[in-house]
């Protein structure tokens, strides 16, 4: 008598462990909504913050950097504020995302 696949026996403790992923990645889904990751330039000049979702949620300007005649130097301090937290939000995730994985990459979580 065939007793099913070989190591089919351990397919309830593989679904238990599947299902708290699912549970840690939804509590996970709502703490990267509420999390922060701030980025500055040009020596905090400008200020982007981002959340753990990706997006910019806030850019605070100096106003002693805000100068008609140098619009190009302010421009590309806010592209570097911008990239630097959008970076920052992109490690923070992956960092989180490693811990409920164990390090497997999971192809389309997040």
């Amino acid at each position: 008598m065939a007793k099913g696949f070989p190591g089919m026996g351990n397919m309830g403790g593989m679904m238990k462990q599947v299902q708290k992923m699912q549970k840690q990645m939804a509590e996970l889904q709502a703490q990267l909504e509420e999390k922060e990751i701030e980025a500055s330039a040009g020596g905090g000049a400008v200020v982007a913050v981002a959340n753990g979702k990706k997006q910019i949620v806030s850019i605070t300007i100096d106003k002693e950097v805000v100068d008609p005649d140098d619009v190009d130097m302010l421009q590309d301090l806010v592209l570097a504020a911008v990239n630097e937290a959008l970076r920052n939000a992109e490690e923070y995730v992956s960092n989180e995302m490693g811990k409920i994985t164990g390090g497997m990459n999971i192809p389309g979580l997040f």
